[in-house]
């Protein structure tokens, strides 16, 4: 490990699963427990020698998780923040030379997704997974970090866009991942159909099962039939 000496504004974090760790950053957005949930969702959708895209992938948890709870053949993290996308190749890095990851699997891409086009060819994913900023345009607190504004508002791309790109990327009949706050839902749900990519596996996440939920998983297909399956809720504490 003497390669991945840390800043002191740096530590190690076990994943707890087949002996993956990851870099994470004081001040910097740090992976939770939306991006867990959404990787054991996506997991049942990614089939065998899949090609995934992770959008805003930030320290590259999705890919790293993925990576060991599928087949995918490629993982592919695409993160706008420079120093985040730095962050994840480091630990994409520390991972492979531990043994825990085949080298060349997950690559990272610092890159934003409104210039897709310039990195990825059309109908070039068959899946794609996102845990995209939650708060919309205008909406919310800003925080006094630009970093973290980026990660958790709609600044430099909406959800919308994001799915657009999204639509633009997937292979026809291509599955597209993604977790959000349930206040987003009606959002997700007509800009999905409206770039094509028809809903078809809907759960929601509680801290309380006695309670409202908090976060919801969706699974779609572009170019699906339409037939909408409300899932079991899962409880998340």
């Amino acid at each position: 490990m003497c390669e991945f000496l840390l800043n002191d504004d740096e530590q190690i974090d076990n994943l707890f699963l087949k002996d993956l760790k990851i870099i994470q950053k004081k001040g910097c957005f740090r992976y939770g427990t939306d991006a867990v949930v959404l990787s054991d969702f996506a997991a049942k959708y990614i089939k065998k020698g899949a090609n995934v895209l992770d959008i805003g992938t930030g320290t590259g948890i999705l890919p790293i998780l993925l990576s060991a709870k599928t087949e995918a053949k490629n993982l592919t993290g695409l993160e706008i923040q420079e120093e985040m996308a730095e962050l994840a190749k480091r630990s994409v890095e520390m991972n492979e030379l531990a043994g825990s990851l085949a080298k060349g699997r997950i690559s990272i891409i610092n890159g934003d997704i409104m210039k897709a086009t310039e990195y990825f060819s059309s109908r070039c994913f068959d899946a794609i997974v996102t845990n995209p900023p939650y708060k919309r345009r205008g909406a919310g607190i800003l925080n006094d970090s630009s970093r973290l504004n980026i990660a958790r508002h709609e600044i430099s791309c909406t959800l919308s866009d994001i799915i657009e790109k999204a639509s633009y990327l997937l292979k026809n009949g291509g599955d597209f991942m993604m977790v959000n706050h349930t206040e987003r839902l009606a959002d997700a749900i007509e800009e999905m159909r409206k770039h094509r990519i028809e809903p078809k596996n809907l759960q929601f996440v509680f801290s309380d099962i006695t309670a409202k939920p908090v976060l919801f998983l969706v699974h779609g297909v572009l170019f699906g039939g339409k037939n909408l399956i409300i899932e079991k809720g899962i409880e998340v504490k």
